[in-house]
């Protein structure tokens, strides 16, 4: 694994955009001494600039969360449509059908040696700075309250993934070591934040817009501290992100991801002129780009899980009937945060009244297994609306720029509600689920406790985050995926042109059962670590 000491150097990193003007200085630098690096804030801060990129790493338009996929391939709420392998294809259902493809030996979720090249770079930095640094001692507290962020940041990826994980703080790096236990796993990413919190701003002034906040280190200890079950801590985390009183949520749901407003606490930006990605191509709706697009869609299972305009749970008994029906589903009665998320038949999108049906023209349907790819064709009668661009028309000449949001406020009250009901505080949970229902003027919820406010919760996460990368992590730190996530089946609607109007038939878009193997709660250490580290015992779930 990392049994190799790097010189210091300055990293090639990506520039990271706040709004259209401001950025950090990310410019490329071949490697140079550690003299040289030290001598020059300038340089320090190039230096730690090179860990801004890990945030889109791990996000929706990166590829170390799953290998590139939406982890919500592997839930109720999202189909794939093809099923080969490949990112963005089929690699989320063959994880779903034979989750035994996951081993020490090879998994799309394990991003173990990468994760820890960039902790050995954070480290790097870290001991140079303590080491080298001519700054002042206030000046250098601000680049290692950056750095510091960054590596808790990594570590989380590593611990909710595994637990206890090796813990390197320096460059002493032993060749043979063995896992630490979780608790002190969480202890790092705790102690790392805290540091973050105590020293960084809680706001930039215009030439440092981007950098990690005071937020940003308490809002990742919030959400960090619900995997460690550390509640009091992820509370205390939370109170203090809302009490620096300069977050509010956006006045519209359909902003709230979006970045640049007051809702974004930690997000990362990108340019036409790259870094940039390919999400609008990869998810584009039938007639956007020829043979592309269509690659996950929404299930019927993730639309049936929105309440009402007023509150209310929605009967779709009508619409689960053999043989289909020419009734149109309630789609314009759901809550608004449905519309801001999923394109149906009938919305309109980019100008197009959109027929998510067989032969479509704006959206067509595709059976699942009827082709290998979806090729621009959804294979459950939707497509997904957020995160995508309805200003990009041209996918063939332009790449996405849309901005990566990895901590929103709303986050931040759910995280807060659930360690309020984990401590036995109904009514404070209560009041934060509601503030994010307030926003789409959904009714408050009121004298829920025990079970019942358990799966307000879980309802509100799931809707508020749709398809943000929490929704797979989340069923596996509440262990109920090997409940919910076993013997089961995504569905969609097929829609076919009957007369005036359409037909409407649920159907089965699996066509075989999902599994989860309980063993995979915690994910492997991997054969190339087992084979260069004669200290490391493999977890006792893959023994």
């Amino acid at each position: 694994m990392i049994n190799n000491i790097f010189k210091t150097a300055l990293v090639l990193a990506f520039a990271i955009f706040i709004g259209c003007d401001d950025y950090l200085d990310t410019t490329a630098t071949d490697r140079i001494s550690d003299k040289i690096v030290w001598e020059s804030e300038a340089n320090i801060k190039l230096y730690v600039n090179a860990f801004y990129p890990y945030i889109d790493r791990y996000g929706n338009f990166g590829n170390s969360q799953f290998s590139g996929n939406l982890t919500e391939g592997l839930t109720e709420t999202m189909k794939y449509g093809s099923y080969v392998p490949g990112s963005r294809a089929g690699d989320a259902n063959m994880y779903v059908f034979t989750p035994e493809m996951m081993s020490p030996s090879g998994s799309l979720l394990n991003t173990w040696g990468t994760t820890y090249e960039r902790i050995r770079r954070v480290n790097e930095f870290l001991v140079g700075l303590e080491k080298y640094s001519t700054l002042e001692t206030e000046k250098n507290k601000i680049y290692e309250g950056q750095a510091r962020f960054f590596r808790a940041f990594l570590y989380f990826q590593l611990a909710k993934r595994h637990g206890g994980v090796i813990l390197y703080t320096d460059m002493n790096l032993q060749k043979d070591k063995n896992r630490s236990s979780a608790e002190e796993t969480w202890n790092l990413i705790a102690d790392d934040l805290d540091f973050a919190a105590s020293v960084l701003p809680v706001t930039w002034d215009n030439a440092n817009k981007g950098r990690v906040t005071k937020g940003a280190a308490l809002a990742l200890k919030s959400r960090a501290m619900l995997y460690a079950q550390r509640w009091q801590a992820a509370k205390d985390a939370a109170d203090a992100v809302i009490a620096l009183n300069i977050y509010s949520l956006t006045g519209n749901y359909k902003d709230s991801w979006k970045g640049g407003n007051s809702e974004s606490i930690l997000e990362y930006n990108y340019l036409i002129t790259g870094p940039n990605h390919t999400f609008d191509k990869d998810y584009a709706t039938f007639g956007e780009i020829e043979n592309q697009g269509g690659s996950g869609t929404p299930t019927q299972e993730m639309v049936e899980s929105y309440e009402s305009k007023d509150g209310a749970k929605v009967d779709w008994s009508t619409w689960h009937v053999k043989g289909g029906t020419t009734t149109r589903p309630p789609w314009e009665n759901l809550e608004p945060r449905f519309a801001a998320t999923i394109i149906y038949n009938g919305s309109t999108w980019k100008g197009r009244v959109m027929e998510n049906c067989v032969d479509g023209t704006n959206g067509r349907y595709m059976g699942y297994r009827d082709d290998t790819y979806a090729k621009g064709r959804t294979t459950t009668g939707y497509y997904l609306r957020k995160f995508m661009n309805e200003s990009h028309t041209d996918l063939i000449t332009y790449r996405s720029t849309q901005t990566w949001v990895e901590l929103r406020l709303a986050e931040v009250y759910l995280n807060r509600a659930e360690a309020s009901f984990r401590l036995g505080n109904s009514n404070p949970a209560l009041s934060d689920l509601n503030v994010v229902r307030g926003r789409v003027n959904l009714p408050p919820l009121n004298g829920l406790s025990g079970d019942a406010l358990f799966d307000a919760i879980r309802q509100e996460r799931k809707i508020e985050l749709a398809f943000e990368g929490h929704l797979y992590w989340d069923m596996r730190r509440w262990k109920l995926a090997h409940v919910d996530y076993n013997g089961y089946r995504v569905h969609g609607m097929k829609i076919s042109r009957h007369e005036a109007g359409f037909h409407y038939e649920l159907v089965d878009c699996d066509l075989q059962d999902r599994k989860f193997l309980e063993k995979t709660y915690v994910l492997p250490v991997p054969y190339s670590e087992m084979e260069n580290n004669a200290a490391i015992e493999q977890y006792d779930e893959w023994k």
